[in-house]
């Protein structure tokens, strides 16, 4: 797996540009613990490993929102915009949480640049349709778009 490298003016051409897949990220239950932290999100489905054992999925999960901020991790492992100085996460579209994602299972990361386009600031927006996998499973635990803005000097 290597990165595309593109400067913002180069970014900003792009159209249904396949970036491929990051690397295998494991999910512990640690990540989950802190994710539920920081949220305030102690479900118990999340973080009790005992009643969770008993429960649907016969283990923890991780938070939907957990999966979806693993993004920029991800997408920093296929996309290098070179003569960036600011980049922002402008939003995300369509996003589905279609599988839960187990404590202990690995996930990566699926992104083709959709489009881009030139604003009036002078960065470049750029749409970039994501999919989460889960390692030895057919269905995805996420899908949707996700917008970025980047910026050159």
């Amino acid at each position: 797996m290597t990165a595309l490298h593109v400067t913002v003016s180069e970014l900003a051409k792009v159209e249904n540009l396949d970036l491929g897949f990051s690397e295998w990220l494991s999910v512990e239950q640690s990540r989950v613990d802190i994710f539920a932290d920081a949220t305030d999100d102690h479900q118990w489905i999340h973080v009790d490993e005992s009643r969770a054992a008993s429960g649907p999925f016969g283990r923890t999960i991780a938070h939907g929102y957990l999966t979806l901020a693993l993004l920029p991790r991800m997408i920093g492992q296929l996309l290098t915009v070179t003569d960036q100085v600011r980049g922002t996460n402008y939003g995300v579209d369509r996003i589905r949480f279609t599988n839960p994602v187990p404590v202990g299972s690995s996930v990566r990361l699926a992104a083709q640049v959709l489009s881009a386009r030139v604003r009036e600031d002078g960065g470049v927006q750029y749409r970039v349709a994501v999919r989460i996998d889960i390692r030895g499973v057919e269905r995805p635990a996420m899908v949707g778009e996700s917008i970025y803005l980047a910026y050159s000097e």
